[in-house]
């Protein structure tokens, strides 16, 4: 109906606003060194497949793994993942999937 298209465009508008913020301080970022490399965050996510990830939520809980996947609804796929309250190991999980209106950031993480 009406309410799910404008929820569908409003999350849309979000994630491109996102998107945007973040390829803004990339670049600004890059200015500051002596070659700027032109990579959008798509492209930057992309590169972290396969590697360890920290996935901060808006709840505050942390979720590091290896990421696996992610789709245009900013949708993360973690394997080997473990759940991090304040710091503290809560739980461990396989292959976890995680909402991408609740992600905060994606951090990478240096290897295990």
């Amino acid at each position: 109906g009406i309410n799910a298209e404008y929820g569908k465009q409003w999350y849309q508008r979000r994630v491109r606003g996102v998107l945007n913020y973040y390829t803004n301080y990339y670049y600004k970022s890059n200015l500051r060194m002596s070659t700027v490399r032109k990579q959008t965050p798509n492209e930057f996510l992309k590169q972290l497949i396969g590697r360890p990830v920290v996935v901060k939520l808006s709840s505050g809980v942390d979720y590091r793994g290896i990421f696996s996947n992610l789709d245009g609804y900013m949708n993360v796929i973690l394997e080997q993942t473990e759940e991090y309250m304040n710091g503290e190991l809560k739980n461990k999980y396989g292959d976890t999937f995680i909402r991408g209106n609740n992600v905060l950031y994606i951090s990478a993480q240096k290897r295990r």
